[in-house]
């Protein structure tokens, strides 16, 4: 057995340590993904998704290639594990990859545009910071155009790093916003 350090990388997870704690990203992965699909050095965006903007499988809009819908779904995927704000965008762009639009890809664009803006974006884990435990949680109601369900989220972080998220479409219908709440509290607890 030899030792080789301190880690640096892991499964193209960039891992930095120092005195003052330990940062963990995916730069590189994240710069790679934005070269493959011509989007390195665009214009950045705030927000990974439009506001209120509500897709929907069926838009009537000119498909678009599936195989690069899937390329960068599928990109974005791996990226979420340690960019959990991207949680519930990826997921939502997941259940577009059959039959895109361009409507589906402008929103996969958008995303790569807010991918952009926040390439210094890492988990931190400061040594001496004060040990605290918290969790948020939240939903939207009825925001899927095609089968009217909520999609609910939680993030848990200790410290100041994130520990757990989750994003999940629920399996029935709520029928006002404080059973989607209520569905989310359950979510959350489990």
């Amino acid at each position: 057995m030899s030792d080789l350090g301190l880690l640096h990388h892991f499964l193209g997870i960039e891992v930095y340590q120092d005195k003052s704690g330990i940062f963990i990203c995916l730069r590189r992965y994240a710069e790679n993904i934005l070269k493959k699909f011509s989007m390195y050095g665009c214009k950045t965006f705030d927000i990974p998704v439009v506001v209120n903007e509500k897709l929907k499988k069926e838009d009537s809009g000119k498909l678009v290639d599936e195989s690069l819908s899937i390329s960068l779904v599928g990109s974005l995927f791996y990226l979420k594990a340690t960019r959990s704000e991207l949680m519930f965008d990826v997921g939502l762009l997941s259940r577009f990859m059959s039959k895109p639009t361009h409507s589906h890809l402008g929103a996969a664009k958008t995303v790569l545009r807010y991918i952009m803006g926040t390439l210094e974006h890492k988990i931190i884990f400061e040594k001496n910071a004060k040990i605290e435990f918290k969790g948020y949680c939240d939903s939207d109601w009825a925001r899927s155009v095609d089968d009217m369900k909520s999609t609910s989220g939680y993030v848990f972080s200790l410290v100041l790093g994130v520990i757990s998220w989750c994003s999940k479409k629920q399996d029935t219908i709520a029928q006002s916003s404080a059973e989607v709440e209520y569905f989310t509290a359950g979510l959350v607890t489990q």
